[in-house]
């Protein structure tokens, strides 16, 4: 048996010292000695529980799935490896097998299943989830932690999919992890380890409450709602005055995506800055404080708005709709059709590695 060593480090955020953990602290022959008596239990197999199932997986935890019977998820699993009566069950099988339960479902799916989940979560289990949403906002979802129970949180600071990809390039994505109640006096210590067998690359703390207004205020702001807006309205202006579709896609978002924000996310803002021109540079120079004077006041809006629990509740009266899947694809539809991703298409196409 391996000697647990606490592998915390603190490291300068932009003068700030913050507590950060790293998955070399966690080799896989000591996830699988530490977690040697466990069955992880996943609920969900949405884009979270697809990666971080698989993860798990792979990394040769004995991990359960719990989904319900013949569903699409279901379906997919079975696809995915997933075996009927072995590690893959009904959702309440599921929870009552797992000591650890990986509550991955969706948000709604959460405040709706929690009553037929909630008995299998016993004294001595652990409650896992990847999102701060059902407890922080527990008047709207009834999501209780429950007495008796470690109550913990790993967030992938991306999309299960990315999760998975990274995964299986042998690189991770950076996860938050946070603590609700600690009965065991390990929990801290328990969801480290499931930060890294999920895939994570290094962990850093949080709260769930942290997390949650985190997630939901970035989601609606740079990481999708912001910058769809903030293409659509630039190639609009293009549009209108004359540029083509070709030119205005390009110059919108085709140059962002594969030259700026690959040069941002290697070295910083400075360093895509210092490698355009210096007419680039001056523009932007100029034109990013007008950009951000007029945007604070809507990301302030945005952030009242989650922290109130307004967006709770618009996400979780309209995720309860009887029709959302077809409401949603039809949501999806107006954007893929507009001219805009119309353009993008054809301008995707012809880029070199998708002409081979």
């Amino acid at each position: 048996s391996f000697q647990q060593a606490r592998g915390m480090k603190t490291l300068n955020f932009g003068g700030s010292q913050e507590k950060v953990y790293e998955r070399s602290d966690w080799p896989k022959e000591k996830l699988l000695d530490y977690f040697k008596n466990d069955t992880i239990a996943v609920l969900g197999y949405g884009p979270q529980g697809h990666g971080q199932g698989l993860n798990l997986r792979d990394n040769g935890l004995n991990v359960i799935v719990g989904v319900r019977k013949d569903g699409r998820s279901w379906k997919k699993a079975v696809a995915e490896g997933w075996v009927p009566g072995k590690n893959l069950f009904e959702i309440e099988e599921a929870a009552d097998k797992g000591n650890i339960v990986f509550n991955l479902l969706s948000d709604a799916a959460q405040r709706d299943l929690w009553p037929t989940i909630k008995p299998y979560i016993t004294p001595g289990k652990t409650l896992y989830f990847s999102h701060g949403f059902a407890i922080t906002y527990k008047d709207q979802t009834h999501v209780e932690a429950p007495a008796g129970v470690d109550v913990v949180l790993c967030a992938p600071k991306g999309s299960g999919a990315t999760l998975r990809t990274l995964f299986l390039e042998g690189k991770g994505l950076n996860s938050s992890i946070a603590v609700f109640q600690d009965v065991s006096g390990k929990a801290h210590e328990r969801v480290v380890a499931l930060g890294v067998a999920i895939g994570s690359g290094y962990l850093y703390e949080t709260t769930f409450e942290k997390e949650v207004y985190s997630d939901l205020f970035g989601e609606r702001g740079i990481l999708m709602g912001a910058i769809n807006g903030l293409f659509r309205a630039q190639y609009d202006v293009l549009r209108a005055n004359g540029h083509s579709p070709s030119e205005a896609f390009n110059e919108t978002v085709e140059e962002a995506t594969q030259s700026l924000i690959p040069l941002i996310g290697a070295k910083g803002m400075d360093w895509m800055y210092a490698n355009c021109s210096v007419t680039a540079q001056r523009g932007a120079l100029d034109w990013h404080q007008k950009f951000y004077d007029s945007s604070l006041p809507v990301f302030k809006d945005l952030y009242e708005s989650v922290r109130n629990g307004s967006e709770t509740k618009r996400a979780l009266d309209k995720n309860s709709q009887s029709d959302y899947r077809e409401s949603l694809e039809k949501e999806l539809a107006e954007i893929r059709e507009s001219e805009i991703w119309r353009a993008g298409e054809t301008v995707r196409g012809l880029r070199p590695e998708n002409n081979k």
